[in-house]
């Protein structure tokens, strides 16, 4: 597989969250803001990269009967890094993503990407794979948390794009809004997907 391909995979054909349905969790929790989505995609892709990286590197010094938990203790060093990284830098959005930035341990991209890719692959094509689906992960959830904030609030990164007047539907920055602005956005991909193999 070409170092081009590795990285485009996670972009459109492998994207984690609207193709492969990963990270769901996430993915429907801090969304409500555009700002959190790109936040939990950046802090996913620095733990993808390195994560992958370091799997990758280790791959024939780790004992296989420990394989899982040698990789989790790699995940979860990275994850660590960001927590702190975060807390320091970004208290806010660090606040708003609360939980969820040190759960990205569990994160079942991150270890399916170390089992499934990493550790069979070269330290590059690894990087590469970490990279592609770390943004791949972070555009859908900017995406969608984009569209809740813009049908919820009113704004993108907290800046008016509608009339003060608008009426907003509040509904999309609540829980349930979550699974509707993900469940049009798996439908919308699944449509241009099969729009692209019909031509």
């Amino acid at each position: 597989m070409s170092l081009f391909k590795n990285f485009v995979n996670g972009l459109w054909k492998e994207n984690p969250s609207v193709v492969l349905v990963l990270g769901t969790c996430p993915t429907l929790a801090v969304t409500t803001e555009a700002v959190n989505g790109l936040g939990m995609g950046a802090a996913t892709t620095f733990v993808l990269i390195f994560s992958n990286l370091f799997v990758s590197l280790l791959k024939n010094l780790i004992p296989d009967k420990v394989r899982i938990a040698a990789f989790v203790l790699i995940i979860a060093t990275f994850v660590t890094i960001v927590d702190l990284v975060m807390k320091a830098f970004t208290p806010d959005l660090y606040k708003a993503l609360g939980v969820f930035i040190p759960l990205i341990v569990v994160n079942c991209i991150i270890l399916g990407r170390a089992e499934a890719f990493a550790q069979k692959n070269a330290p590059l094509h690894s990087v590469l794979d970490g990279l592609g689906m770390g943004v791949g992960f972070a555009l859908a959830l900017t995406f969608m948390a984009s569209f809740r904030e813009l049908l919820g609030n009113g704004t993108i990164f907290g800046l008016k794009m509608v009339a003060e007047q608008a009426t907003t539907i509040l509904l999309f920055i609540l829980p349930p809004g979550a699974f509707f602005a993900y469940g049009y956005m798996i439908a919308g991909v699944n449509f241009i997907k099969r729009k692209q193999k019909v031509k």
